[in-house]
Formats: C-alpha cells, structure tokens, sequence
C-alpha cells in the first residue's frame, strides 16, 4: 500500500512539474513572440530616422550608417536573446522534481522488497503444505 500512495505522489509531483514548466514556456513564447513585434516596428522607424539623420545630419557615408545601423540592431537582439535566456525552473519546478525522485527511489525499493518476499513466502507456503 505505501509504494502504491509513493508512485501516486511521484505521478503527482511529476504532473504539477510539467503543468509549471508548460506555464513557463507560453509566458516565455508570448513574451519572445510580443518582444519581436516590437522589435520589428521599432527597427522600421528607428532604421527611418537613423538613416536619415546620419546621411543629411551628420554626413556619414552610405555603408558608414548601415554598419552603425546594423550594430545597433545586433545589441538589441543580444539583449532580448539574453532575457529569454534567463528563465529557469522556479522554485515549486524544483521541489517537485525532488518529490517525484524520492519517491520514485522510495516505491523502488518497495518494488523491490515485494519481488524479494513473493518467491519466499512461495517457498515457506510450499514447505508449510508439503506432506510429513
């Protein structure tokens, strides 16, 4: 009965890990997904007002803008890319990965312990109703 309610806890345990980090990667898609919306609109008028201010304003050459352009589009990239990067496992991922391995490693053993008292109480029933 113990390794049965253990194995019930550890499909539990298992069940609310996979339901958070589910959660965790919507929130981290709608975010990405929401973050390169932006980023797009952001780049068009920003590319706009860039080009126009260093060609006319400052008198920068045509390759000249479009390398400062580009490094400006890379270091927002890296730093949304960085963001992303940062979600991990929360707390409750974490202790209910914990509880599904102990008590997986728990109803092991009581696997274990059956499969080793089936074959001798087999032998103890056999020598009990052998004839004298």
């Amino acid at each position: 009965m113990r390794t049965l309610r253990l194995a019930r806890i550890a499909a539990e345990a298992e069940a609310l890990r996979l339901r958070k980090q589910a959660q965790r990667t919507v929130v981290r898609l709608a975010v990405g997904v929401i973050a390169l919306i932006f980023l797009a609109w952001c780049l068009v008028f920003a590319h706009a007002a860039a080009w126009f201010a260093l060609r006319v304003g400052a008198g920068v050459a045509s390759w000249g803008s479009a390398l400062i352009m580009a490094g400006g589009d890379a270091a927002i990239a890296l730093f949304l890319l960085l963001l992303v990067a940062r979600s991990s496992p929360g707390r409750v991922e974490q202790e209910a990965l914990e509880v599904r391995r102990r008590a997986l490693e728990n109803a092991a053993g009581g696997f274990a312990l059956a499969s080793l008292l089936v074959p001798g109480l087999r032998l103890a029933l056999d020598w009990l109703r052998r004839p004298k």
